[in-house]
């Protein structure tokens, strides 16, 4: 039906999409604030300043609910934690540090099996299905029912946009996934106007630096607030600005998602648009929440779920160590997710934030488990930022391993781009990689996004099995 609905819009004249995007706007602003939203909401803002203590006892009175209720009706964990032992009265006493005792959920049984998930193993009517992007493998069906994903709006509202002083309430543009301009040839206009919440609705798929005052039209037409969406294609968007010293408006904030926001991306959007920029911190499944404060810091939500990072042998890692992340959620208990892999990696700082704020904060977020690139001696390079900073010839760029001794960096140029750049970022490679790395700089005039708009930072096309030893190479290195 989707695919159907799709091609109709494709054809319809651009005043009738926009029509098209205003309806859909109209549904989603009173599904987004109707039901329990204000109430959810409430309780968002009531949390907001918990004491630490406070904080361990609300999420551990949350675990064992979940965990109860799991046990009793979920078929996975029923089945999963009856073989290794568990019983109820040991989840009925359950603390934060007991979590190590369950075992993780891998994405595979969210892919393959995502009913064995919900509640009494079936869907409700009430429920809505949405897919993840898929960009490293099969789309995940995560399953909502209505106060669900009313819990969800109410928390971007009550952290995100709190925090940066905010409202979806406000007009607002976006960058996302959804193919609002239809024609990849297309000479604008570049975006599609959703009357009912006042906001431009962004294609991430036509940036480039012809376009970019075509883009910023609409920011001043629609008198747009703040922004917010992918945040290569803000940053894109605002290097644009720049560059071409585009009279852009002042927007009150702009909040970034779904892709890694680096120190340097953050001043050239905060200087394009006289802002202020905020990263959120989640994933389709809403598995977890973290979103940036006033003071620049990552404050993960305790409201949201429990969120441990562990090594490579799934014990928590020590604060200022990376490891990875796993989640256990509390926005959706009609299809829990309890321990689950997300597949990212990250660092937890032990630093109070000058908000006052006690929630627990990161002090970065490194990348995906499938963001990394190995040498032949095992050794890893996950941070990738480092590589393109500071380039002043450099648009943007995308590191894709080849092999295990080849890597491919595609380069979007600006003017000024030499052969001193491409040896300075062969060598920026080889010195975390050895010299033994050959590095192959390709120019092109635009990187492939993903079916959904976003940027793949990193491409890996080493075979799975390569990785896992590889990976086992470098955790008995770890345990010597």
């Amino acid at each position: 039906m989707a695919g159907l609905k799709d091609r109709i819009y494709r054809k319809l004249p651009i005043p009738l999409q926009h029509g098209v995007v205003s309806a859909f706007g109209l549904y989603w602003n009173r599904y987004r604030f109707s039901g329990k939203f204000s109430t959810e909401l409430q309780g968002f803002l009531t949390r907001e300043y918990y004491t630490r203590e406070k904080w361990k006892s609300y999420q551990e009175h949350q675990l064992r609910t979940l965990l109860m209720m799991a046990f009793q009706r979920v078929p996975y964990y029923r089945d999963t934690w009856k073989r290794l032992g568990i019983h109820e009265a040991q989840l009925q006493q359950f603390t934060l540090e007991d979590l190590s005792w369950l075992p993780l959920v891998e994405k595979q049984v969210a892919r393959d099996n995502p009913m064995s998930l919900l509640v009494d193993g079936v869907p409700s009517k009430r429920h809505t299905i949405a897919h993840t992007s898929g960009s490293t493998g099969m789309p995940v069906a995560t399953y909502w029912l209505p106060e669900e994903r009313q819990r969800s709006l109410a928390i971007r509202e009550g952290r995100e946009c709190h925090f940066a002083r905010v409202s979806y309430r406000l007009p607002r543009a976006t960058f996302s996934g959804r193919i609002v301009e239809p024609n990849p040839e297309s000479k604008g206009p570049f975006h599609r106007y959703n009357i009912v919440e006042k906001q431009v609705y962004f294609s991430a798929f036509h940036l480039r630096p012809e376009n970019a005052a075509i883009y910023i039209k609409p920011l001043i037409d629609h008198q747009i607030v703040w922004m917010n969406g992918y945040a290569n294609s803000i940053y894109q968007l605002a290097q644009m600005v720049i560059d071409q010293k585009i009279r852009a408006p002042k927007l009150k904030a702009v909040i970034t998602t779904s892709e890694k926001l680096t120190d340097e991306m953050q001043q050239v959007i905060n200087k394009a648009f006289s802002t202020r920029t905020y990263d959120q911190y989640g994933c389709v499944e809403d598995a977890f929440y973290a979103c940036t404060c006033e003071y620049g810091h990552m404050h993960i939500s305790p409201d949201a779920g429990v969120l441990e990072i562990l090594d490579d042998n799934y014990q928590p890692v020590p604060v200022g160590t990376m490891g990875e992340v796993v989640v256990t959620s509390f926005i959706r208990p009609s299809q829990p997710l309890i321990r689950y892999r997300v597949g990212d990696r990250a660092i937890l700082s032990d630093e109070p934030c000058s908000c006052g704020r006690e929630m627990p904060v990161l002090s970065e977020i490194v990348g995906r488990l499938e963001d990394t690139v190995y040498a032949a001696d095992g050794r890893r390079m996950v941070r990738f930022h480092g590589i393109f900073a500071n380039q002043p010839h450099i648009r943007e760029g995308q590191i894709v391993q080849e092999a295990i001794d080849l890597i491919c960096v595609r380069i979007v140029p600006k003017p000024g781009f030499s052969e001193a750049d491409k040896q300075d970022v062969v060598g920026r490679i080889q010195q975390r990689l050895t010299a033994q790395m050959r590095v192959i700089v390709e120019v092109v005039d635009q990187l492939e996004r993903t079916p959904n708009g976003k940027l793949r930072a990193v491409v890996s096309k080493l075979p799975k099995e390569q990785i896992i030893a590889l990976n086992s190479m470098q955790s008995r290195d770890t345990k010597r």
